[in-house]
């Protein structure tokens, strides 16, 4: 069992982990902290810098609770833009294409399964 309080979720001191990979836009640097490693999947931490990157056809699936900071999301299937911020929720299935553009540092809980 784990347990992460809110405030640590907020205000956990994250490892550097340089910048985003496939990053085409500003300089997006990451800071993350796993959790949980005997649950099986990639869950933790993760925070972002500005800048900006396109995914395409995503292998997995990503369940994203974004804790603060904005970006836009767009879809490549129908070209919409989405803004997402604190207290959203966001599930990118296998086989996802789009672009991530954070505008303000981003912090999500996230797991990758």
């Amino acid at each position: 069992m784990t347990i992460v309080k809110a405030a640590e979720i907020r205000d956990m001191t994250l490892s550097p982990a340089g910048q985003r990979p496939g990053a085409d836009h500003g300089d997006p640097q990451l800071a993350i902290q796993k959790l949980a490693a005997e649950a099986g999947g990639r869950l933790g931490i993760w925070e972002c810098q500005p800048g900006g990157w396109p995914v395409i056809n995503r292998n997995d699936t990503e369940f994203a609770y974004i804790i603060v900071g904005k970006a836009k999301l767009t879809n490549a299937a129908t070209g919409d833009v989405i803004d997402v911020t604190g207290g959203d929720l966001v599930i990118l299935p296998p086989g996802w294409s789009g672009r991530w553009e954070v505008i303000e540092t981003l912090r999500k809980v996230y797991a990758i399964y």
